[in-house]
């Protein structure tokens, strides 16, 4: 018995944010009719394409049902507001206002379903100054802030390689779901949920906002260093980088214990965690140069059998068949529409202890129309 077994979601949803975001509800138990143009999600024509059916959409996308409905034509418009009459759940991430204009807005479904949560994922919210402007991953993470912070102070900005924005937001969405649905247990009422791409963006930018509040500076871009703790970054050893992360006092004597260097604790630069934090660049100078006698297994094993945490820097090749992914079984075989057999990383949240499961495979377009017509 999942959490949402018993609630509806309809998503009007297109790419990332607002897809992400059903299928958390999904995973948690909920039936997610995801309502699609003509022509689909725009994810569906996303490479990896196997035979015909991108793996980026099923990544996404799992244990839902597909309808396809014109919203321009007003018999599907009437099919969309039959399906809202009924639902517990609305997420949308269109451009703020499309959704009224469609007959469609919180506004209007909440007088035929008074007990409806709607939620609307946007760039910038819906209201302000830069309600109507679209945004992208690409766009928030350098409005945000997110991207001044990626990167070295050597290099071109940098946008983190995950789509941190959209899938932050999708994030925000889903708790601010499930938090309405359980308050709703107690009023007997519905409510109109705002989640944006940049509100989402700078709330886990929390570090870095309160550094700004609490010293009036800008955090500056780092590598894999941080601010307040040394040594921890990547090293280059002799053949590759890898991390090691020694944030206390009791850290750092056992990497100089590891590395033959214990002259470093008695070295003024290096004495507390606040100096070896001001000191870190010429830090790390000094431990690359013992690091680079040796292969970077070689010091992963040592630290490791010291208690200093370490690691080495995966691909996610390299991640999906480490042994903790294996043995929690978040890697999940997944049969696509068109019977390509391949894999996916389902949820990983268990609850009382259960691996998640696919209860339904990624939808083809259109594929449950026929079923959720007939249900209405």
């Amino acid at each position: 018995m999942l959490p949402l077994i018993d609630i509806r979601v309809v998503e009007f949803c297109n790419v990332a944010a607002g897809p992400f975001c059903g299928m958390l509800l999904a995973d948690m138990g909920a039936d997610v009719i995801k309502v699609e143009k003509p022509g689909g999600d725009d994810l569906r024509h996303w490479p990896p394409v196997s035979e015909g059916f991108s793996e980026n959409f099923a990544s996404v996308n799992r244990n839902k049902r597909s309808i396809v409905l014109d919203l321009k034509s007003n018999s599907d418009v009437l099919i969309a507001q039959r399906l809202c009459a009924k639902a517990d759940v609305i997420i949308e991430n269109n451009r703020p206002g499309a959704m009224q204009r469609l007959g469609l807005g919180y506004d209007r479904l909440k007088d035929v379903n008074p007990k409806l949560i709607y939620c609307s994922i946007s760039a910038f919210g819906q209201s302000g100054p830069s309600a109507d402007s679209g945004g992208f991953d690409l766009t928030i993470q350098a409005i945000s802030g997110i991207m001044s912070v990626t990167g070295d102070e050597t290099g071109v900005p940098i946008k983190c390689g995950v789509p941190v924005s959209d899938f932050a937001a999708g994030l925000y969405g889903a708790y601010a779901v499930a938090a309405a649905l359980l308050k709703r247990n107690v009023t007997e009422k519905g409510e109109y949920i705002d989640v944006s791409m940049l509100g989402a963006s700078l709330g886990i930018s929390a570090l870095q906002t309160s550094e700004f509040f609490g010293t009036g500076k800008n955090a500056p871009p780092m590598g894999s260093r941080h601010p307040r703790n040394a040594p921890y970054q990547a090293f280059k050893a002799k053949d590759r980088y890898f991390v090691m992360a020694a944030g206390n006092d009791k850290l750092w004597a056992s990497v100089c214990l590891v590395v033959g260097r214990m002259d470093l604790m008695n070295m003024h630069d290096y004495a507390t965690p606040a100096a070896r934090a001001q000191n870190q660049k010429s830090l790390a100078i000094l431990l690359e140069q013992c690091f680079a006698t040796e292969l970077a297994e070689t010091w992963i094993h040592r630290f490791t059998k010291a208690g200093v945490p370490c690691a080495p820097i995966n691909t996610f090749g390299d991640a999906l068949s480490h042994p903790q992914v294996e043995h929690s079984g978040w890697i999940q075989p997944m049969t696509l529409p068109n019977g390509v057999e391949t894999q996916t990383f389902a949820s990983p949240v268990k609850f009382d202890g259960d691996e998640s499961c696919l209860r339904r495979m990624p939808p083809a377009l259109n594929q449950h129309y026929d079923e959720i017509i007939d249900e209405l």
